[in-house]
């Protein structure tokens, strides 16, 4: 089956409370629950199309917030009033704001897993492991403790959980954007994002720092000559691959089947080799996403996607392609050039992750962003990332119902994304939500017409055609058609018109996908077909059948082969629309 992931941050989904101010309290704002992800939720959920459900925000971090048993952090270390998700405090806990009683904070994590289960999908959730809070501190396995054993005298040592600033000792103080943190005072550590000073900057992870796998990362992909193989016993790995093993294993054992595995390349490819078939070992399906790029902190030679592909990971995010997008709103590109992205020979045209939001990327129709036509073109280009390839496909909690980022946010300051680091709702999911009931009941028109299309094309991603099926780009064939170009009088080519096959030859099985990225024109025009596509796709009858996937009321549309290459297929697109037809 072909992964449909939703990313649900957990923090905001079920949380009700409207209004709310900038920098709020929980009691201000609202916090969403465990249980608040109920059995409604994951009913609809399930009937979307969603297989794999990724729960963001889970494990216990870095807060301005206490609870019996679990202090505050010291502000200085953590972003925003609610904390960044990401700056873990607990490997084997998770957030108290997210339970109805604290202390039961892990039997109502661990319901929410089986009733997942139960509704047939898989339970996955965050694996940081590139990095830590300054505070962490297991209350859950007080035994396991990060860096009690390292020698602090050194950057870098083999068995070391960080990297420690040289010379320690004396009484230098680590200046974090926020002020000075006490206990980093004389000894202080690499930020996560590899900044070796004791005074980083506010674009530093400053509130997390850096674990160690065994290898001085300062040496690049040469630093992991020399690591240990995918079967080397325990004893024969740097600690840290040993400690990371066991927080897999534990969520294992609680019932999570998927790891969303955050900022992977950074670190070593033979860590993920060996800690990947350890998973496996007690779990054979466990399924492993990778967020990575090739940026210069990636600890690998060569491509590190195709590097994760090989150390055993089911997908990795494909940020080339949701560039692509971006760019023919915000940059120069047209439709044309997408299918230099969607070439079936590309790793990631099977193995990548496709996406159009997620919680570190601006909000389709947040303002502002993509040109202000994101909201309007969530048709055509949810149509064009999704259906083009096999890959994974990403759909992040919000972006079913047209989620701007309106509500309050506070650190991360109005950028269109939907504030992780605050306590915050999100409006228009709330219209969805009807406080627990997931009904739909407050939903506006827009909202739920952008609802019942994610709800028709996101199943149809099984579709033989469009879960395994081969990609035929049909731009190049429409160069000359009238109406193919974006204005009357410009070249005719396909600057916002996109058209594409997709065929599945054990199947027998071809769709036509065609999107319309103008928000301000509608389309009327006809899309070639040409003989080389037809034999492509093994059609040698002389009259052919178009039916609409999306829309199963509307007529099929008959058409003979020869009409199909010479005059085309007549088609009709509102602005921003798009077409799933099969053809027969």
């Amino acid at each position: 089956m072909r992964p449909v992931i939703y990313q649900l941050f957990v923090r905001h989904f079920s949380n009700d409370k409207a209004g709310g101010v900038p920098w709020g309290t929980r009691e201000e704002n609202g916090c969403g629950t465990f249980a608040g992800v109920n059995d409604a939720a994951l009913e609809s959920l399930a009937r979307m199309g969603v297989t794999h459900l990724w729960l963001t925000g889970v494990l216990r971090h870095a807060t301005q917030t206490a609870y019996e048993g679990v202090p505050a952090s010291p502000a200085c270390v953590v972003k925003g009033i609610a904390g960044s998700p990401y700056a873990v405090t607990d490997y084997f806990d998770v957030d108290p704001d997210l339970a109805e009683v604290p202390e039961q904070r892990l039997e109502e994590y661990r319901a929410l897993l089986a009733r997942v289960r139960r509704w047939g999908m898989v339970p996955m959730m965050d694996f940081i492991p590139n990095h830590v809070s300054r505070c962490y501190s297991s209350v859950v396995r007080p035994g396991q403790s990060l860096g009690a054993a390292d020698d602090k005298s050194v950057f870098f040592a083999r068995d070391n959980a960080f990297y420690y600033l040289e010379p320690c000792g004396g009484d230098a103080p680590l200046l974090l954007p926020g002020g000075a943190f006490e206990p980093e005072r004389g000894c202080a550590r690499v930020t996560g994002n590899n900044a070796a000073t004791r005074t980083p900057s506010a674009y530093d992870w400053y509130e997390a720092v850096k674990l160690n796998y065994g290898v001085d990362y300062r040496s690049g992909s040469t630093a992991t000559e020399g690591l240990p193989a995918e079967f080397a016993p325990g004893e024969a790995v740097p600690r840290t691959w040993r400690q990371m093993d066991e927080v897999l294993a534990y969520w294992q054992t609680m019932g999570v089947g998927g790891f969303r595995c955050d900022m992977a390349h950074m670190v070593p490819m033979a860590f993920w080799r060996w800690a990947v078939v350890n998973a496996r070992l007690r779990d054979a399906d466990v399924f492993f996403m990778a967020e990575a790029y090739n940026d210069h902190m990636k600890l690998c030679a060569g491509d590190a996607h195709e590097a994760l592909l090989a150390a055993g990971f089911h997908a990795v995010y494909d940020s080339e392609a949701y560039r692509g997008l971006v760019n023919m709103y915000e940059g120069c590109a047209w439709a044309n050039d997408l299918d230099a992205l969607n070439r079936a020979e590309l790793p990631l045209s099977t193995h990548g992750v496709r996406y159009l939001e997620n919680h570190d990327e601006p909000r389709l129709a947040a303002p502002g962003h993509w040109a202000g036509q994101g909201e309007a073109a969530a048709r055509a280009l949810m149509l064009a990332q999704y259906a083009a390839v096999s890959c994974p496909v990403l759909i992040y909690n919000g972006q079913e119902v047209g989620e701007r980022a309106d509500g309050p946010g506070g650190y991360g300051g109005d950028n269109g994304r939907t504030s992780i680091f605050d306590y915050t709702h999100l409006p228009r999911l709330q219209h969805w939500a009807n406080h627990g009931r997931y009904d739909g009941a407050l939903l506006t028109a827009d909202e739920a017409a952008l609802r019942a299309f994610c709800e028709r094309l996101l199943p149809l991603l099984q579709h033989p055609a469009l879960s395994k099926g081969a990609f035929y780009g049909l731009n190049w064939a429409n160069r000359q058609t009238p109406g193919y170009g974006r204005l009357a009088g410009e070249e005719v080519s396909g600057h916002r018109l996109y058209a594409f096959l997709r065929h599945n030859r054990k199947a027998r099985s071809t769709v036509l996908v065609i999107c319309n990225f103008d928000t301000s024109a509608p389309a009327k025009t006809w899309v070639h077909i040409p003989e080389h596509a037809c034999d492509w796709a093994g059609k040698t009858a002389q009259e052919y059948r178009f039916c609409n996937l999306l829309n199963p009321t509307a007529p099929d549309v008959s058409i003979t082969r020869n009409a199909l290459a010479g005059e085309g297929l007549p088609v009709q697109l509102p602005p921003g629309g798009g077409l799933l037809l099969e053809w027969k």
